[in-house]
């Protein structure tokens, strides 16, 4: 019961690993807000039964929960779900930014409008609830975030330009956050989950290689990814903060983050001419391929 007496909201709660979570966060003893507007994979649609089977679940095992159906896309909106845990259990101890969408499409292709829904629920909608709670946060001296990112935006993806640049973002808000509130001993930290749920669900089986992915994510389900973000929302995790982890079957790894790998210097400075000629074949052994999550995650999940 490492999070006894205190108070989890969880968004995107509804199904997969948002649903994972907060059962995960009530079974180990906070009072969870489920937020979830029920919605299609694209953002279409909305229904309150999805958080309700989850508030429905977590009372089923004994814990406490309270459902709001309020939209982390709009800031207004993100401003309720936090004063729902206000005013359901008193305070606040716990956001773990889950919601999101997928409307997938090839650069050249992709309609403006996606790419705004989906960077305005990913990365907007975490800076929306994480700005919200923030004060509560400060005031209490005390808090966690935990925010789900993915190997799309720390690796790369073909079709998803919005998605990775929008979880790329949240590493980056998550950084900030990390340094600006580490003063008040608010840590945030971010989870790449592997798991098979709905958004995995809508790969495309194009060829045996996609085929062949599919299969291996399968036995991954949701509530593998809990454990860690329980952990994180605890006081266990106290020295904790600024930190990539990456969640795959049975495997938990620290990612790296941006740091030079390798310089030339050149003390007259450099030209067009001179970079070409020393400065890039000199780079050139260093550079990062143009590679995707499967690429890198080769071998099969332990």
């Amino acid at each position: 019961m490492i999070l006894a007496g205190k108070v989890a909201v969880v968004t995107g709660a509804g199904a997969g690993i948002g649903r994972a979570i907060a059962l995960a966060m009530a079974e180990a003893g906070a009072s969870v807000v489920v937020n979830d507007i029920g919605v299609s994979l694209s953002g279409d649609g909305g229904s309150e039964a999805p958080g309700d089977e989850t508030k429905t679940m977590i009372e089923a095992a004994g814990g406490t929960a309270a459902v709001c159906t309020e939209s982390v896309s709009e800031w207004s909106s993100a401003q309720r779900i936090i004063q729902c845990a206000l005013d359901q259990f008193g305070r606040v101890d716990v956001v773990v930014n889950n919601a999101g969408i997928l409307r997938d499409s090839i650069f050249h292709k992709m309609p403006v409008e996606d790419w705004l829904s989906v960077v305005n629920v990913h990365l907007n909608g975490t800076f929306f609830v994480s700005r919200a709670a923030a004060g509560h946060f400060r005031k209490q001296e005390s808090g966690s975030f935990v925010h789900m990112t993915s190997t799309s935006g720390l690796i790369g993806n073909f079709g998803q330009a919005n998605y990775s640049a929008a979880k790329l973002g949240i590493v980056a808000l998550s950084k900030s956050i990390a340094l600006d509130m580490a003063r008040y001993n608010v840590r945030s930290n971010c989870i790449a989950p592997f798991a098979w749920s709905r958004m995995t669900n809508a790969i495309p089986l194009n060829d045996p290689e996609q085929k062949a992915r599919v299969e291996k994510l399968m036995p991954m389900t949701p509530s593998k990814n809990a454990p860690l973000a329980v952990f994180l929302g605890s006081d266990k995790a106290r020295d904790v903060s600024g930190q990539v982890f990456a969640v795959r079957h049975n495997e938990i790894m620290l990612m790296s983050q941006s740091r030079p790998i390798r310089t030339v210097h050149r003390n007259e400075g450099w030209t067009p001419k001179t970079i070409a000629e020393h400065a890039n074949p000199a780079l050139s052994g260093s550079y990062v391929p143009l590679e995707r999550s499967g690429d890198v995650f080769t071998w099969d999940p332990a």
